[in-house]
C-alpha cells in the first residue's frame, strides 16, 4: 500500500480511537478441548453438565476421530442433539463426494433429522429436537462397531424427562477397519457476531468410561487440555481444570484463564465395574 500525509493522519486518528475502544476484533469466542487418552475401544460413555450457555453453543460431549455428539443451544429457546460423522474423503462440499465415499445410514430412531453437511469437512448428521436443562446432567454412548474395512458408528442419548436411552443413529464410514480412538469434548461458539465473545459458555465432564475392544471398563481420568487457534477468535479468556471430580472447560466472557495449554489434568478415577448404562447387549 502506498501511504500519503492523509492516509498517516488517518492512521493516527483510527489508532488512538482504538486505543481508547475496547478490543472489538474478534469474531468468536475460542473453541476449547480435553482430549482424553485412552486404549482402543468399542465404547464411550461421558457425562456432561452444562452450568452455562448462551445462544449459538454447542457442548460436545462424545467425540473421536470420526466424528462427534453433544447438544446445542440454538438461541430462542430451540435445543437440540446433534451426532455426526465424517466421510473418509477430502473437501467440503458434500455433493462432490462421491456414492462409494459417503456415509451410510444404518438405523435412525423417532424424531431425528438425518441430512449430508458440508463446510467443515463433509458427512452425515444426526439431529433431534431435545429440551435440556443448564445443571442438568447430560448422558451420551457412543459405539463404534467394526465391519471389515469400515466401522459402524451407533449415538445414544439419555432422554432425562423419560428416563430412557434412545438409540438415535448409526452411520457407517470406511475407516481401515478402526475401533474407537482419538475420545475428546469440546465447547465451540458457532454464533461468531463478536457480540458472542463476550459471554461465558461452561459446563463439566466426568463418569467417562470406555469398553475396550478386549471387553474391559476402563475410567478416564485423564485429560489434555487444548484450543483452536484461528486468529478471528478470542485468545485469553478460556480456562480448564478439574472440580471434584469432574473436568471443566470454559470460554468467553469474563473467563480467566487458570491452566496453561497442553497441561494434562487428572482427576480421581471412577469406581465399580462401569458406568451406569443398563441397556440390553451393553
Amino acid at each position: 500500500m502506498h501511504f500519503t500525509r492523509s492516509n498517516l493522519v488517518f492512521l493516527m486518528l483510527a489508532s488512538a480511537c482504538l486505543a481508547a475502544e475496547p478490543e472489538t476484533a474478534y469474531r468468536a469466542a475460542r473453541s476449547v478441548h480435553l482430549s482424553y487418552p485412552a486404549p482402543d475401544a468399542e465404547l464411550f460413555y461421558n457425562e456432561m453438565v452444562v452450568d452455562q450457555t448462551t445462544s449459538g453453543t454447542y457442548f460436545m460431549a462424545a467425540g473421536w476421530n470420526s466424528g462427534y455428539f453433544g447438544i446445542q443451544d440454538l438461541g430462542d429457546g430451540r435445543q437440540a442433539a446433534i451426532f455426526s460423522v465424517w466421510d473418509p474423503a477430502t473437501g467440503d462440499d458434500p455433493g462432490a463426494v462421491k456414492p462409494e465415499d459417503r456415509v451410510e445410514l444404518l438405523h435412525s430412531g423417532p424424531g431425528v433429522r438425518i441430512k449430508r453437511f458440508g463446510g467443515e469437512g463433509t458427512g452425515g448428521q444426526c439431529m433431534m429436537d431435545y429440551k435440556w436443562k443448564p445443571g442438568e446432567t447430560n448422558r451420551f454412548l457412543l459405539r463404534g462397531v467394526v465391519e471389515g474395512r469400515k466401522t459402524a458408528y451407533s449415538g445414544y442419548l439419555y432422554l432425562n424427562a423419560q428416563k430412557k436411552w434412545q438409540h438415535l443413529v448409526t452411520f457407517r464410514t470406511r475407516t481401515g477397519g478402526l475401533p474407537l480412538r482419538g475420545l475428546y469434548s469440546f465447547i465451540e461458539d458457532f454464533r461468531r457476531d463478536v457480540k458472542s465473545v463476550g459471554e461465558v459458555r461452561k459446563a463439566r465432564y466426568g463418569q467417562g468410561w470406555v469398553k475396550t475392544v478386549k471387553g474391559e471398563w476402563v475410567s478416564l481420568a485423564r485429560a489434555r487440555f487444548t484450543a483452536s487457534g484461528a486468529e478471528w477468535e478470542s485468545k485469553e479468556n478460556i480456562d480448564a481444570g478439574v472440580a471434584n471430580t469432574w473436568f471443566y472447560l470454559a470460554t468467553g466472557g469474563d473467563t480467566k484463564r487458570t491452566m496453561d495449554l497442553n497441561t494434562v489434568k487428572e482427576r480421581a478415577a471412577d469406581t465399580g465395574n462401569g458406568p451406569p448404562i443398563a441397556l440390553p447387549g451393553f
